[in-house]
């Protein structure tokens, strides 16, 4: 990335108190369209989603060939502006980042999941790609959300939160190594 500067580094959920201010995200491609002068990049980070772009004029040629070459779920650092743009698509939406400088920290393999429909057992074998998905992303807020709510509500009304070992007799999903144990005299 070209012209270091001390931006400081934000989550995407803060981009609203940073209007006309100059920030650095860090986080993975979630989507790119572009063409000619203009790239559009979907920066995903643990917080949300937001649209960054890059323009010819406004980046170094160097850091416009970065960003072409930018592959679904690379991972990247994005230096500019923070715009109020209501029509900017993003969770939350309405801010955009207009680039300054764009930097790969990692390039991606082609990503597998594309627009088009897969099978549940396709998208099964890919599962934590496919849990970036804005269904499966979107059903995993409302979860947290949900199990937020409930462990508060035991919490306000005296509840203590126990977290047991649990000894199974199998391999979940054939991801574990076994080791016997005696358990009351009975192999578990």
């Amino acid at each position: 990335m070209s012209a270091e500067t001390d931006a400081p580094i934000v989550t995407i959920r803060a981009l609203g108190d940073h209007v006309g201010q100059e920030v650095t995200l860090q986080g993975w491609c979630y989507a790119k369209t572009g063409k000619g002068k203009l790239v559009f990049l979907q920066l995903r980070d643990g917080t949300g989603i937001c649209q960054d772009v890059v323009f010819r004029g406004n980046v170094s040629d160097e850091d416009f060939e970065v960003a072409k070459a930018i592959t679904q779920e690379s991972s990247l650092i994005v230096r500019g502006v923070v715009k109020a743009e209501p029509r900017a698509p993003g969770v939350p939406g309405g801010y955009e980042v207009d680039v300054r400088g764009v930097e790969t920290t990692g390039i991606s393999d082609p990503y597998p999941i594309q627009p088009k429909e897969h099978g549940v057992e396709f998208l099964m074998q890919h599962r934590h790609l496919w849990l970036r998905s804005n269904r499966q992303w979107a059903a995993m807020r409302v979860r947290a959300v949900i199990v937020r709510a409930i462990r508060d509500w035991l919490d306000d009304h005296g509840y203590l939160n126990v977290d047991t070992p649990i000894i199974t007799p199998a391999a979940a999903e054939g991801t574990t190594t076994l080791f016997e144990i005696d358990y009351h005299g009975e192999p578990a």
